[in-house]
């Protein structure tokens, strides 16, 4: 990410663990864990570890550009990090580093770390922005507002179930990544071919306490070429750039000059025009969905990349890291610009109201006089009218003889109330409240 875009791109505590030094932290944490577990099954000395942990403590001590070229000789930056850590060993001791494992191994459970560590900030931040929304919930279950159907107005909502709508689909997008980094994010070590075959019967074990040693799963097997953990990484990490667009879209669309039902706290240089300074741009959605815009095809990427030949793939694998890693930085980024937006959010329920057109209680009025291809067909030339004339709808409503019998004026009124239209709007509320302490509740953390 380069430095004049990371006011976008590059937000929060997430690309802390997306570093050059943070991803060779990983690949030494990989290596150190893996002479730990030969260590502990009998096939390496107790020095050795000692030796070679010391040698790895240090991440920034060695040279991620040196590294990176010398990356292009050998398809990939494991053999260099090897050699200049080798520099720091003695002989045995560099005979038992990457014992048993090969550059694939050292990459893929490379990047499963970090992509468990970046987790940790993400999901923080999602989780803070979830608590925004239900507090938007709380406060807004009575505040009536237009529901926008292909962006023209529809019957009633309340902002509160707009808000409960965009809780549920924060907790949704947190519990699928909760659950990968709980569990599915595993080690990979299988050797040359996936067979370990280098470390006999103790391979199991060893790859078993691997995993342990890192905090990562233990597979069933290697899946140097199956593979569906970066693809399910990027499937979870694309939903939640969705669902945080989503919001950011109707932030967006809220804050328009013409609508200003909702608006991003204003505050000295945000928001700010270059040449406009009258403007106030809603900088923390656009943020979210400038990311967001990126996801799908790095998403593809991946995908894509799962057409892997034999027992280890030229080039689709490759593909894969610049790929997972800038889907990991552009979620952390947009999950960070929505943490801090949502809090700030100036909701104006007196607008919402004001901009409710009368005319979206067409439905309601048709409900009350019973349904039926009259009482339609009667709305629709009474709304017609009103929009063409500006009379009162429920004026020229009582103007029908039907109306007046079966209604009456107080009749009219209710039918056209907007809080008498929200339906269960206010138990969908409850229920999405209800759902979100669940994924709170310590058993689901």
């Amino acid at each position: 990410m380069t430095e004049i875009f990371s006011g976008i791109y590059g937000r929060g505590a997430v690309q802390g663990e997306l570093s050059d030094a943070a991803f060779i932290r990983a690949m030494l944490d990989v290596e150190v864990a893996l002479a730990t577990a030969l260590e502990r099954h009998g096939l390496a000395h107790v020095e050795a570890v000692a030796e070679i942990r010391d040698a790895c403590r240090d991440a920034g001590a060695f040279d991620a550009g040196a590294i990176g070229r010398a990356g292009a000789s050998s398809g990939t930056p494991v053999p260099a990090l090897l050699a200049a850590v080798r520099e720091r060993l003695g002989e045995p001791a560099a005979a038992t580093l990457h014992r048993g494992a090969t550059s694939q191994d050292i990459v893929d459970s490379a990047l499963m770390l970090v992509a468990r560590r970046s987790l940790a900030p993400l999901l923080s931040d999602l989780a803070n922005a979830a608590a925004s929304c239900a507090a938007l919930a709380r406060a807004h279950r009575k505040t009536v507002a237009a529901g926008r159907t292909l962006l023209q107005q529809a019957p009633p909502v309340t902002f509160a179930l707009k808000a409960a709508t965009w809780l549920r689909g924060l907790d949704l997008a947190r519990t699928q990544l909760e659950g990968l980094r709980a569990d599915g994010l595993p080690v990979q070590l299988g050797g040359a071919v996936g067979t370990l075959a280098v470390l006999g019967d103790a391979g199991l074990a060893v790859a078993s306490t691997l995993a342990e040693e890192l905090g990562l799963a233990a597979p069933p097997l290697p899946w140097h070429t199956v593979r569906v953990a970066p693809a399910r990484l990027a499937c979870a990490l694309g939903e939640a750039l969705g669902v945080m667009a989503k919001i950011s879209r109707d932030l967006t669309l809220l804050a328009q000059t013409e609508v200003a039902e909702a608006a991003e706290a204003a505050a000295a240089g945000r928001g700010g025009s270059s040449t406009l300074p009258h403007k106030r741009n809603p900088v923390g959605a656009v943020a979210v969905l400038a990311c967001a815009q990126r996801g799908p095809g790095l998403v593809a990427t991946i995908l894509s990349a799962m057409a892997q030949e034999h027992e280890r793939a030229a080039g689709a694998w490759q593909g894969e890291w610049g790929a997972l890693l800038e889907l990991l930085g552009l979620a952390g980024s947009a999950a960070s610009s929505l943490a801090e937006t949502l809090p700030m959010l100036e909701v104006d329920s007196a607008r919402m109201r004001d901009n409710l057109d009368p005319l979206v209680m067409a439905e309601s009025v048709v409900a009350a006089l019973g349904g039926g291809t009259g009482a339609r067909r009667l709305l629709a030339e009474a709304a017609r009218t009103s929009a063409s004339e500006g009379r009162p709808l429920g004026d020229l409503l009582l103007e029908s003889a039907d109306v007046r019998d079966r209604l009456g004026p107080d009749g009219v009124e209710k039918a056209l109330d907007p809080a008498r239209y929200l339906g269960v709007a206010d138990q969908l509320v409850d229920r999405a409240l209800a759902e979100h302490e669940g994924v709170l509740s310590p058993g689901r953390r």
